[in-house]
């Protein structure tokens, strides 16, 4: 593990390793960068230079505000640009799922000369208004709790709680194991920490509440493939219609079998992709 420099305040834990084409890997909630333990490796083999980051606030990153403008997208973004021109690294893609597939995605659309393209997985610009409907807020719940202060007396350096709420999500989204990240959202502060991106306004409820799609011209450019499995029941696969009013190069394959938890759930198909893309 490294730390890069600091950009407001905050230095990004990372992993590299390999040699060739670059490739950032981005992670979702609740995770942080051992998400991607199965992916990276698999990138390594295929003759990659891969970089693994905790996010602002997750992992072994530094949680330093109590600002959650500190942890949206912009601010994201900021400092994962900021790891991709510190390590001199040539127009990498960028993967990533969940809230790493939103940062992605910002990045694609401010600084697109800086990368190569994108192999992102839900949540993707299209849903709108359909993000309340009654099926959909039956999942979408936790957004609006983790804006209440309630939630830092209820869960935050429980180790208890924090298992029981992160249970739900890692067996419900599909996810495979649960013990590492009731280990690093236990400590105190660290899930309050994590949870700042909703209270920035960057979940995917807000997000959707607000969207419209942008003139041809103004549409992500960078080469992009979207990744959108069958069994995630947050992202059906009918909100995967509007991608083309989003990006301009896209190309969306749908992934049999498999749930939310991208890297953990069909690595071998992400790196396909990605080495394909770069």
């Amino acid at each position: 593990m490294e730390l890069s420099a600091e950009v407001d305040g905050f230095r990004l834990a990372y992993d590299r390793d390999g040699e060739g084409p670059a490739v950032v890997l981005l992670h979702g909630w609740p995770g942080d960068r051992t998400d991607h333990r199965l992916l990276a490796p698999l990138l390594v083999e295929r003759g990659c230079e891969v970089v693994v980051p905790d996010l602002r606030g997750f992992g072994e990153s530094d949680s330093l505000s109590t600002d959650p403008k500190q942890y949206g997208v912009d601010a994201q973004a900021k400092s994962v640009v900021a790891l991709v021109e510190e390590l001199g690294l040539e127009r990498p893609v960028l993967a990533g799922y969940d809230v790493g597939s939103r940062i992605a995605q910002g990045i694609a659309r401010t600084r697109p000369d800086l990368i190569e393209g994108l192999v992102v997985a839900p949540p993707l610009p299209g849903i709108g208004k359909r993000v309340f409907s009654e099926q959909a807020q039956a999942e979408f719940w936790y957004q609006a709790f983790h804006r209440l202060p309630v939630i830092e007396e209820l869960i935050d350096g429980n180790p208890v709680a924090v298992r029981s709420y992160l249970r739900h999500f890692w067996t419900h989204w599909s996810g495979p194991e649960l013990d590492h990240l009731v280990e690093v959202y236990s400590a105190p502060g660290a899930f309050t920490a994590s949870i700042q991106w909703y209270r920035a306004g960057a979940g995917s409820v807000a997000v959707s509440a607000a969207e419209t799609a942008p003139p041809s011209y103004d549409r992500i450019a960078v080469p992009t493939v979207v990744l959108w499995p069958e069994f995630d029941p947050l992202f059906p696969r009918a909100w995967s219609d509007r991608v083309d009013d989003f990006f301009s190069d896209v190309r969306l394959r749908h992934v049999d079998g498999a749930g939310h938890y991208a890297p953990l759930e069909y690595p071998e198909i992400l790196a396909e992709e990605i080495v394909g893309l770069g």
